[in-house]
């Protein structure tokens, strides 16, 4: 692991790329979350995995988006929780099982006619796998449809094989367990058992773990790469007053630089998804504009349903520079009085 900002708040270490103890809270949480982009837009996905003791299961997500073509979506909010334990025989990607060392996890699910995934943290701090095989993905000609039944929506073979390997310092949070690291990711993405991609681009991956109520806080996050080689980062959420919102930029060849002041306006349209947003990053300010959608809905315990439309979104620099990435507006019950301008 090479320098990164110390808020003076709690130590990030290597160990931390592993699972942490459950706190006592109902909806203690702990979460990796990896997303990739082309560098020219073309192609993009994320993956997200989240585990919830106390209730006594997990969420996976997968997403593919791109030019041309509809959302493949995952969204599985009733797995079982991973457990670690020795090598099981390979997969249809050819990928072994949990193995034996820290940071390994193997995911099984019904989800999407049964998936499998497997994430392995291949050097702390540096190197992250997936590897992901899902038997029947939704198909979404209309993004919106992911907040509906599933069940009777077109489907398709959805397999990753990428690594992450880390293009700056990891950014840790100030105010909560939670890092980001800008990367560079390439592999294999199979999509319908005919389409093979050697796919080589950039993202972001986090790791977080504490109390998360998604029925509650709305919020802005936003990660991408400019085509000189920046990556930025940027999360504000809706509280009513301002905090130091994490924020970072990585210039090329770069170390990772705190930036002081991030601010965020959005624009939404009638059926809720984004239409645009403005990012103030100091020194740095830039247009959003989204792409293509790969939304998820989440049901909580007592009933209430929270929306979370993610986009590939295009960043326009005011200085005229451009790039890719990724920017999620999550829109809990009644989201739309929490101020996002």
């Amino acid at each position: 692991m090479g320098k990164f900002v110390d808020h003076a708040t709690w130590p990030l270490r290597p160990e931390d790329e592993g699972p942490h103890p459950a706190g006592p809270e109902p909806l203690w949480s702990e979460s990796v979350y990896l997303d990739f982009a082309a560098a020219d837009g073309s192609l993009a996905g994320y993956v997200r995995l989240g585990l919830y003791p106390n209730w006594n299961r997990a969420w996976y997500w997968a997403c593919l988006v791109g030019r041309d073509r509809p959302a493949v979506l995952l969204a599985d909010h009733h797995v079982p929780l991973p457990v670690h334990g020795p090598p099981e025989p390979a997969g249809p990607s050819g990928r072994d099982g949990e193995g034996t060392r820290p940071g390994v996890l193997a995911v099984r699910g019904e989800g999407g006619g049964g998936f499998r995934a497997v994430h392995d943290v291949t050097a702390p701090m540096r190197s992250f796998r997936v590897t992901l095989d899902v038997a029947a993905a939704a198909v979404l000609g209309d993004p919106a449809a992911a907040y509906g039944d599933l069940r009777g929506a077109g489907t398709t073979s959805l397999a990753f094989d990428l690594e992450w390997r880390s293009a700056g310092d990891p950014y840790p949070y100030r105010l909560m367990s939670r890092y980001e690291i800008p990367c560079e990711v390439a592999g294999t993405i199979r999509v319908g058992g005919t389409e093979e991609i050697a796919f080589s681009g950039y993202g972001e991956r986090d790791h977080s773990w504490g109390e998360r109520d998604w029925w509650q806080m709305s919020w802005l996050w936003s990660s991408g790469r400019l085509d000189d080689g920046t990556f930025f980062h940027g999360m504000r959420a809706n509280v009513g007053f301002e905090i130091p919102w994490p924020c970072f930029t990585v210039p090329p060849g770069g170390v990772t630089e705190e930036r002081e002041g991030f601010t965020a306006a959005s624009e939404f349209g009638a059926d809720g998804l984004p239409s645009g947003a403005r990012l103030g990053v100091p020194g740095l300010p830039m247009a959003v504009v989204p792409l293509a959608f790969a939304p998820v809905a989440m049901t909580s315990p007592d009933g209430e349903t929270a929306r979370f439309p993610r986009a590939l979104c295009r960043f326009e620099a005011e200085d005229g520079r451009s790039g890719y990435g990724w920017t999620e507006w999550h829109q809990p019950p009644g989201w739309r009085g929490h101020g996002w301008r």
